[in-house]
């Protein structure tokens, strides 16, 4: 298992598993917190998370601050999506900017979000199971988000937009101006 840094934005970091292939299948280590520690990254899992979403769903941008902040670590079962991570640390030299990557069901990567990001994704498949896991405590208190449409960010989703399936929550979020005016983190 590797831990790759983000050059473009530090914090952030994908996951490439060593894959053992034979007749019987494949067998992967999908989490080695030793592996995680060698990068600096205390990352302790006290949640885990499943999803499953249909073609042109967006689920994001979400953040969880306050008593409660999480860092993620988003992996695909099935199916791919676009994976995306925007920095809203405030003192950092990325603040306001995005990454994204596609995770997949055959690449089999994943993305290490520290505390300090928005997190969302979109549904590139016809349907994707997403897991992920949390180094602390989902807390309604601490939950914010920042809309998925902001012109300010300009996030290519990879998905018709017209066509999107989001929540009602995720449809009327703050943009990234009101976050930006009312900082958590």
């Amino acid at each position: 298992m590797m831990l790759l840094p983000v050059e473009e934005i530090k914090g952030l970091f994908i996951f490439e598993p060593n894959i053992f292939s034979d007749n019987r299948g494949y067998f992967f280590e999908s989490y080695n917190n030793k592996d995680f520690m060698k990068n600096g990254i205390d990352f302790k899992v006290l949640q885990q998370n499943q999803s499953k979403s249909g073609y042109g769903t967006i689920r994001g941008l979400h953040y969880q601050a306050g008593n409660f902040p999480q860092a993620k670590f988003v992996r695909i079962i099935r199916g791919e999506i676009l994976d995306v991570a925007v920095d809203i640390r405030a003192n950092s030299p990325t603040f306001g900017k995005y990454f994204s990557i596609v995770l997949n069901s055959e690449n089999k990567k994943g993305l290490y979000i520290p505390v300090g990001f928005a997190h969302g994704f979109s549904v590139l498949s016809d349907y994707a199971e997403v897991f992920y896991c949390c180094d602390n405590y989902y807390d309604r208190n601490g939950e914010g988000g920042i809309i998925y449409n902001d012109p300010s960010l300009c996030i290519d989703w990879q998905i018709d937009l017209d066509k999107a399936c989001l929540s009602e929550k995720d449809k009327n979020q703050n943009s990234f101006q009101e976050y930006k005016n009312n900082m958590v983190f």
